[in-house]
């Protein structure tokens, strides 16, 4: 019983302190992808991209032309030679799923790669915006949404702002 009444009773006292706290939040997927240096690892990423794509596409067409050319002769084909080229079919088959694969880990690490640097300095400015705005708290709001505070801030703007002068980016040549 005397623990529920202290319970009830620290809650009172600390509820005060709790109404004025300041929550800040910021969009991280909208910084990355508008602050200049994110601007061009995006850019850089769609290139590597299409570039595998377009290595894929070039070996479906290959594959597609195997098939038709399969369909064609698999009349006047013996067993063996029709079991050959389902064989290699299936083996061109396979292999692109393994390149397809191949590059979306390739992908994935190239995009770490290029992100983490960003992320360190993306996050050393939130702090500093965080504290001239006096927030006491900051959520990245797909990952943690905020759906109601008293007393909330957006400072993804500010943050936008600040990073580009901080850290301004000049392509290289």
């Amino acid at each position: 019983m005397n623990k529920g009444i202290i319970v009830i009773l620290s809650f009172f006292f600390v509820l005060p302190v709790f109404a004025k706290i300041t929550i800040g939040t910021v969009d991280m997927r909208k910084v990355i992808t508008t602050v200049a240096e994110g601007k061009n690892i995006k850019s850089k990423l769609e290139v590597f991209f299409e570039g595998k794509q377009k290595l894929l596409k070039a070996e479906e067409k290959k594959i597609k032309k195997l098939q038709e050319e399969y369909k064609k002769q698999s009349l006047v084909m013996s067993e063996k030679a029709k079991q050959q080229k389902q064989t290699k079919l299936q083996e061109l088959m396979i292999k692109i799923q393994q390149q397809s694969m191949s590059y979306q880990k390739e992908m994935q690490s190239l995009e770490e790669k290029y992100k983490r640097p960003l992320l360190v300095k993306v996050n050393s400015v939130i702090e500093a915006i965080s504290k001239k705005q006096g927030v006491d708290m900051t959520f990245e709001i797909s990952a943690t949404p905020v759906l109601y505070a008293k007393n909330k801030k957006d400072l993804t703007a500010s943050v936008i702002k600040a990073y580009d002068k901080k850290h301004p980016f000049k392509k290289k040549k």
